[in-house]
């Protein structure tokens, strides 16, 4: 299960979408998120889908590796199906026992897992075609637009990479002592609720101790070699837009324009 876990990852390889600027996949992540929200219609989420799968035949990432970050997203997508399906009013459709399917609520089910399985493959493809030292000076830049935020762009944008940064490893981490935990006879599948929970702690103590023993290494080695923040500090590689973010950005905004015409001009 923790294996699956592809968001925070990075997936090195020779595409024209891992040479884009990193300001380029920040703001066209925003954007896609913004355009999902706005999509009403099957025929905006076939928008959407045409303009993902082309973005990610142009990174190089194998369909397996994206689709093996949505397999961890499994129950929470069920969850949302689920509850949407049963407790949206409206014209009933189907109808077994006390349980009422209708015509609203299906259509609603059937957004909300698309989106989310767009969201989560949309996010993904910025962590996975952008290397952490880029996307940390992506953030960064970006933060310092902000005014209220800009003092402290440089500390922020630092701590989202590193939490980025760290998910796969806490992961990979959660998934070695649940195994170890398994073989010295803990039973996390069985029991109700409750007891699935108090079966977690021998999971959750060591994690939390192994995290916080990752966080002091960490401050250490960055004190280290001098670490002092933003002040000052230079660049091996300064940020520029080429050609080929400008071309990006505006395929982007054609694909929010195709949207919003789905949505306000043809409903299907």
């Amino acid at each position: 299960m923790f294996k699956d876990v592809t968001v925070g990852q990075y997936y090195p390889a020779n595409s024209i979408i891992h040479k884009l600027d990193p300001r380029t996949k920040i703001n066209f992540t925003f954007l896609f998120i913004i355009a999902l929200f706005l999509v009403n219609t099957f025929t905006g989420y076939i928008v959407a889908f045409l303009f993902l799968i082309s973005i990610i035949l142009l990174s190089k990432i194998p369909i397996k590796y994206i689709l093996k970050g949505i397999k961890g997203l499994i129950f929470i997508i069920l969850l949302t199906v689920l509850i949407n399906l049963f407790i949206t009013p409206g014209t009933p459709k189907y109808q077994f026992w006390i349980f009422v399917i209708t015509e609203e609520g299906l259509h609603l089910a059937v957004f909300m897992a698309l989106r989310l399985i767009f969201l989560v493959t949309g996010t993904s493809i910025m962590t996975l075609t952008t290397s952490p030292i880029a996307l940390t000076d992506g953030i960064e830049y970006l933060l310092k637009r902000v005014p209220i935020v800009k003092i402290y762009a440089h500390e922020l944008a630092m701590m989202m990479t590193i939490a980025l940064r760290f998910i796969p490893t806490l992961m990979e981490e959660a998934d070695k002592i649940m195994k170890a935990q398994k073989a010295r006879g803990a039973d996390f599948e069985t029991g109700n609720l409750i007891a699935r929970a108090k079966n977690l702690i021998p999971l959750l103590v060591p994690l939390f101790i192994g995290a916080f023993r990752r966080a002091d290494e960490l401050a250490i080695a960055m004190e280290a070699r001098c670490y002092r923040g933003g002040e000052n500090r230079t660049r091996l590689k300064e940020l520029a837009y080429s050609l080929r973010d400008f071309y990006s950005y505006m395929i982007t905004l054609g694909m929010i324009v195709a949207i919003v015409i789905t949505r306000y001009y043809y409903i299907w």
